[in-house]
């Protein structure tokens, strides 16, 4: 990328800044200058191998840990967020010297994406917490310039688009057992399990949907015709491992999104009609909308709390009488709602709902999970939680990519021929769903976790796109 320093000058300036560094930390008892030659060494792949730092960055992800008060209350994600940090000034000066391809700026999914940027960063600008909304802000900036941008010159094909999921897999893997194996130590109850995942993820929720998000890809890597007997038990294996995973998460948003995305799948598969497929979720939206009091009035008539029992903790999906999750997560939706009107047009500010949420709490809607504070975290919804903090626009936003996915999607599904580039496909577009079928109840696009998913499998699907229309990425 820099010319002024060759790759061999850039091996012997490392080498002896190794040495000097590690030197100079010894006599001087000041260790924290040791480290000194990783953040070098980041900087060097940065420079000559952006690809292997962009998979090394997807392999640390699952194992970062968010350190939520290094100092005066400013949290941090380590070790991800200062590579990606850098990663934000290496594309900034790869933008300035060389541009960008114009294919991918051009797709409608990226101007979505830009112009919702652009609205984020015009709502921060006027927030009620300039400074929470700014981090905000840059942390969806590294985000973007790394999961989506920098991985739309990675993943260029089928094979290297693979190979970023296994490199999440990997490490998602070890979390996973260093959960059940910390659950198994309370007996596998259901209430330790919304906590054994730390550090790793902050609760079950969060946990239970990245499992989610990468399922679809093991189902597909399971039962591929093209992978040896040996291969095939050895993924039969890590499916089965990944199942008990899911099901011991107590996530009833990721269970309930894996049915959806079986389903979509056994629409592609039949290959249903787009207006019948439009035609059953208006029927549905308009018969809720009709038999919305019977429906609640039912509903108010299940008393059954979340339960260790997988089939309890089903049936309590719908308890909006006396599960203190759900009512919780009602009583967030009906704060957002209010924010919302008192900032119809440019919301709170990004990232604020957390922070001034509190007085739109009704008492009625309170529970004992409540807080006084508001300091409780989000608006658990990836459309309320924009509506309330960036207004109209916020939630739009959100829509036009959900809907923008799903139609080039189903475009998709169509024009794709290569057998492993539809593997690929149904793998991240099946993944994208379970996580926007989560997220009208929960957000976790503040994540690294959530968001090396969710941009990079929208990335993916903009390429495929391009490469199905004989477009070089």
């Amino acid at each position: 990328m820099f010319t002024f320093l060759q790759k061999k000058n850039a091996l012997n300036f490392l080498l002896v800044g190794f040495i000097l560094t590690q030197a100079i930390g010894i006599a001087f008892e000041f260790y924290v200058f040791m480290a000194l030659p990783f953040v070098l060494m980041i900087a060097y792949l940065a420079f000559y191998h952006l690809n292997i730092l962009y998979y090394l960055l997807i392999f640390m992800v699952p194992l970062s840990v968010n350190v939520e008060k290094l100092t005066d209350g400013v949290g941090v994600i380590l070790p991800t967020e200062p590579v990606l940090f850098g990663l934000l000034l290496v594309f900034s000066l790869k933008l300035i010297r060389d541009g960008f391809p114009k294919e991918i700026i051009r797709h409608p999914i990226t101007i979505i994406i830009l112009l919702q940027t652009l609205w984020m960063f015009l709502t921060a600008l006027i927030s009620e917490l300039p400074l929470v909304s700014i981090k905000f802000l840059l942390a969806r900036l590294w985000f973007l310039a790394t999961f989506y941008f920098i991985a739309s010159q990675v993943l260029v094909d089928g094979k290297k688009m693979a190979r970023m999921l296994w490199m999440y897999v990997i490490p998602l893997s070890l979390v996973a057992a260093y959960t059940i194996i910390h659950h198994s130590m309370y007996a596998f109850e259901e209430k330790p399990g919304h906590w054994v995942m730390s550090p790793f993820f902050k609760d079950h929720t969060s946990y239970g949907a990245i499992l989610a998000m990468i399922f679809p890809f093991l189902v597909w890597q399971t039962f591929r015709k093209d992978i040896r007997s040996g291969q095939r038990a050895l993924m039969v294996s890590v499916l089965f491992f990944f199942t008990v995973a899911v099901i011991l998460s107590y996530t009833r948003a990721a269970w309930l999104s894996l049915v959806g995305a079986l389903g979509l799948y056994l629409i592609f598969k039949l290959k249903v009609k787009g207006w019948i497929i439009s035609s059953v979720i208006v029927s549905i939206f308009a018969g809720v909308i009709m038999f919305w009091t019977p429906i609640m009035h039912k509903l108010s008539k299940n008393k059954q709390d979340s339960s260790s029992s997988i089939s309890e903790h089903v049936e309590s999906m719908s308890n909006v009488s006396s599960d203190a999750s759900n009512l919780e997560r009602l009583n967030r939706w009906n704060a957002a709602w209010k924010m919302f009107l008192d900032y119809p047009i440019a919301g709170a500010g990004p990232g604020t709902y957390a922070f001034v949420y509190a007085p739109y709490q009704d008492p009625e809607d309170k529970t004992i999970i409540s807080t006084n504070a508001g300091d409780a975290g989000n608006a658990h919804s990836e459309y309320l939680g924009p509506l309330s903090e960036m207004g109209l626009f916020g939630m739009l936003f959100v829509l036009a990519i959900l809907s923008s996915v799903i139609y080039y999607g189903y475009k998709l599904n169509k024009k794709i021929q290569d057998t492993y580039d539809r593997g690929v496909f149904l793998s991240v577009y099946l993944g994208l769903m379970t996580y926007f079928a989560h997220g009208f109840l929960n957000n976790y696009l503040d994540t690294d976790k959530a968001s090396a998913l969710f941009w990079g499998f929208i990335v993916v699907l903009v390429v495929l796109d391009l490469r199905a229309n004989k477009i070089e990425v």
